[in-house]
Formats: structure tokens, sequence, C-alpha cells
């Protein structure tokens, strides 16, 4: 996934505005006008590293002649103390962006690097490591570009991009749903769309393998079931089976063990809602 600027643009001038409003008073007051310094980013875990083009296009957006030289690129491998960027120009432009720029990377490093640790788990198995919609409001964007960086991959941005049947559609469809809900979608909907339906056992599993989903999420189901569900969905004779997916209660202890049983792909909650953000640090190095 690569950022767009311009979408990024807007929300990197929206948290500056939350940040800076209509003036960051202590430096206006403090730091002469045309005072002039150098400053270095400054990594305080091991991490990977994300948010790099991020940190300099907020900089760029408080002062577009503040010199700004990444140091280590995105998916990069960092180690505690490492200086990731360095920055010279007006003193104040620098301290008035500064809280912004590392949220940023903090926060985007924090999810890669969390990322990664499932990727890195499951990297003997061929299944994939997918996140969810789990994000903070406002940051989806910015959170599932981590994600990619940190070697995982995104399922749907939104409600709007892929069907997927869950249990409280279900519940509100008293008509049972279950046996045509696929086939309706498929008649309103664009061909380009898929369906996912979720299920919470193989009875469920079993129904819904005949209508031929897209995909089939097997929610909080125990590893034996998933290993019967993926054995089942494997004898059938045909090219147009669904991708198992698996979620729910899925963590870097029991990553492995879900891995093991042959699913295509296992979505994490985790990866975005449960990030500790990087430590970084600015300093003024002149």
């Amino acid at each position: 996934m690569k950022l767009d600027k311009q979408r990024t643009l807007k929300i990197i001038k929206a948290a500056l505005k939350e940040d800076i409003g209509a003036r960051d008073i202590t430096t206006s007051v403090t730091v002469p006008k045309l005072e002039s310094v150098k400053a270095s980013i400054v990594a305080r875990e091991n991490c990977i590293l994300c948010g790099m083009d991020v940190a300099e296009w907020t900089i760029n957006s408080v002062d577009h002649s503040v010199r700004f030289k990444p140091q280590v690129k995105d998916g990069q491998h960092v180690y505690k103390g490492k200086e990731i960027a360095f920055l010279e120009g007006h003193a104040r432009a620098i301290l008035s962006a500064e809280r912004t720029m590392l949220n940023f990377l903090g926060l985007l490093s924090g999810i890669a690097t969390n990322v990664n640790k499932f990727v890195e788990k499951t990297r003997k198995r061929p299944v994939k490591i997918y996140d969810t919609r789990k994000t903070l409001p406002l940051l989806r964007y910015l959170e599932k570009y981590a994600v990619t960086v940190g070697g995982g991959f995104n399922h749907r941005f939104g409600l709007w991009d892929q069907a997927l049947i869950k249990e409280n559609h279900l519940k509100i469809d008293k008509k049972g749903a279950r046996k045509n809900i696929i086939s309706k979608l498929r008649e309103k909907i664009a061909k380009n769309i898929k369906i996912e339906i979720e299920v919470e056992n193989l009875r469920e599993f079993k129904a819904v393998l005949k209508q031929r989903p897209d995909i089939i999420m097997l929610d909080n189901m125990r590893v034996k079931d998933v290993k019967k569900a993926v054995g089942i969905r494997n004898k059938l004779a045909s090219e147009n089976t669904p991708i198992l997916e698996v979620s729910g209660g899925i963590n870097i202890n029991n990553v492995e063990q879900y891995a093991g049983t042959g699913v295509d792909r296992i979505s994490i909650g985790a990866l975005t809602d449960s990030v500790e953000c990087v430590d970084m640090s600015l300093e003024i190095v002149y």
C-alpha cells in the first residue's frame, strides 16, 4: 500500500489544527522568529519504523523551508537510540510540529512492529495476517498503511467495499436469512464486491458452505474445529471454494496453532486496537 499524499495531508492538517490551534503560545514568545536550529528524531525503542513520509509532510505543512532528511525507510528494523531523521530550519516550526510528528511516528511504528510479530510467528505457514476495522476514528487510512509496512494485509476499509454478514445481521432478520442471504446479496450488489459470512460452529459452516460465499469467517472457533472446517472445504471438487478466515481470540501465543490448521488468513483486531506506541523523541542538536 502506498500513501496518497493529498489524502494524508488532510489528516495531517486536522492533527496540526488540533495541537497548535491559533498559535503555539510558548514557542512564539520564547523563540526568536528567524532562529534556525538542527534537530534529530531518535527512536527510544527497537521497532519496525513507519511514518517517515507522514512526519516529513507534517513539518512541511508548518514550514516548507525546513529540511527533513530521513535516515531510514519505512519497514526497516530500527534499534534503540537510532537517529531516524535529521531536521534543519526555523526553530519555531520544528518545535510547533514536534509533537504531531512524534505522535504519528510512534503510533504507526507501534502498529507496524506489532503486526510484524504476528507475521514472524506464522512465517513458516502459507497464511496471511489481516487487520480489521478496529481502528482509531479518522486514522484508519494511516493505520492500515502501517499494517502493510509490518508485513500484514488489509481487510475491508469500511462498510462500503465488501459485504460481511455477521451474527447481528442474521439475528435481526427473523425469516431464516441464513438460507438465502448470500443469493439475495449477489442479486443486489456489484459483481466485483466479495461476500463474506461469519459462522460460529461447524454446523453453521456446513450450511453456508453450500451457498459458496467468497469468504467464510470462522469466528471464535476452537483450533480443532477450524482444522475440521479446512478439511471439509479442501474436499470440495470445485474451483470456487471459499477462502477461510479465522478471527476472534487470536493472540501472539496461539496464532501459530491457528496458522497450522491450514486456513488462508487470520484477522486480528489487536493489530491496531491494542497497540503500544513506540517511544520517539526530538532533540535539538545545534
